[in-house]
């Protein structure tokens, strides 16, 4: 009996919490309108529009990795170019970055192959390509990542004032392998997002996100530049909180882009959700620990459960459509109106079930410590990489 006492004081102590969230995030999507409003009123003519550089590393044939790269030589912007880095002379991405590149002959490009001297290749990349870079402000974007055609008119301007050091993007999760790999997207789409969007109302942006951040060359040079993120996972939050830290503002540009996820089976879904949860635990441990307060429908199904134990079938019944309603609403208020979701309208029930699955992630974030990443070359050990060791590195 005291064990249902217990069970039901947790299920409503977190319903109420995920409402107490709820509201901030109807808050934060308020405040994050005006922002919106604000940055396209500032938005600059031609004459006006500074050079920048695009840089984008590539590993592998991702799913459609010929489209994402496509995306980005067909943008309204008067002077920009892009430069491609992969870490080695027969990486597949090649092939298709050429190819793309060739059908694009006005668009500045350039390839780069920087091998792997640093724990995390990717930042070793931005390393490389921002010293090739020919202009002080640097678009890094994942090679995930499709944009439309306004994407760099619209990202760009902020940095034109100096006290401010870098711009990100909150971005939607496009589908692009089946159930599973939708689950991953529609958590972009609206968790990732609302939790981005309350941070951002509530302090301030304080990280950056991997899909998109700008920067100048001098914010860069004041925080150590890309080697002081070289055994960094999160490099993305770190360079973000790094030059927040430094004095400068962190802008969350109100353009939108598309996240490309293919997580064809649930181990491959399941290994992306945990690698990220154990990211974000280390990376804001206090902000992790509290996010688990958030979730509405494990207590929903709890609060279900612990009433209908006492056969109370009322109290059973609004425990669990309270929560089922509070997913719908952030649904809607996230991922339709501010990221335009398409899955929104078409399946809301996912949502429910991603938030399930949220927080069995988050209960799983705090068992594992350690596992392989990136063609298992590598090993994550809280938010720092290092090389995995083998048995023959041990004879």
């Amino acid at each position: 009996m005291v064990i249902l006492h217990l069970l039901l004081a947790v299920a409503v102590m977190g319903t109420i919490s995920s409402a107490v969230f709820l509201a901030l995030t109807a808050a934060a999507v308020i405040h994050f309108r005006a922002d919106v409003r604000r940055q396209l009123n500032s938005i600059c003519n031609d004459a006006q529009l500074p050079p920048v550089s695009v840089l984008k590393p590539v590993h592998g044939l991702e799913a459609q990795l010929k489209e994402n790269i496509e995306s980005f030589f067909r943008q309204d912007y008067p002077n920009y170019e892009i430069l491609f880095a992969a870490d080695s002379a027969d990486d597949e991405a090649l092939r298709v970055v050429r190819e793309v590149c060739a059908r694009h002959p006005r668009i500045k490009s350039r390839v780069l192959v920087t091998g792997t001297p640093w724990p995390n290749p990717v930042v070793y990349s931005f390393r490389c390509l921002a010293e090739a870079a020919a202009h002080d402000i640097l678009v890094t974007s994942d090679s995930d990542v499709e944009v439309d055609p306004r994407y760099l008119r619209e990202i760009v301007p902020p940095l034109l004032d100096p006290e401010v050091g870098a711009v990100t993007c909150v971005y939607r999760g496009k589908n692009a392998a089946g159930f599973f790999s939708g689950l991953t997207a529609i958590g972009m789409s609206v968790e990732m997002t609302a939790g981005v969007l309350v941070a951002n109302l509530l302090e301030g942006m304080k990280f950056g996100l991997g899909p998109t951040t700008v920067v100048r060359k001098d914010s860069l040079a004041r925080v150590g530049g890309y080697a002081a993120l070289k055994d960094y996972i999160a490099y993305d939050f770190a360079l973000g909180n790094l030059i927040a830290k430094a004095g400068y503002r962190v802008v969350l540009s109100g353009h939108v882009i598309d996240h490309v996820v293919n997580q064809p089976s649930f181990r491959r879904m399941w290994q992306n959700q945990l690698r990220w949860a154990q990211t974000t635990r280390y990376s804001r441990p206090k902000g992790h620990f509290g996010s688990g307060l958030i979730f509405a429908m494990p207590y929903g199904v709890l609060g279900f459960i612990a009433a209908a134990v006492w056969r109370h079938w009322g109290g059973a019944a609004l425990l669990l459509a309270v929560a089922l309603v509070n997913r719908l609403i952030e649904a809607g208020l996230v991922g339709w109106s501010v990221v335009r979701d398409p899955e929104i309208k078409r399946a809301p029930w996912l949502y429910p079930l991603r938030d399930l699955l949220g927080f069995a992630v988050w209960l799983a974030s705090y068992l594992k410590l350690s596992y392989v990443w990136r063609d298992s070359r590598f090993e994550l050990k809280g938010t720092r990489i290092a090389l995995r060791q083998t048995s023959s590195d041990t004879r």
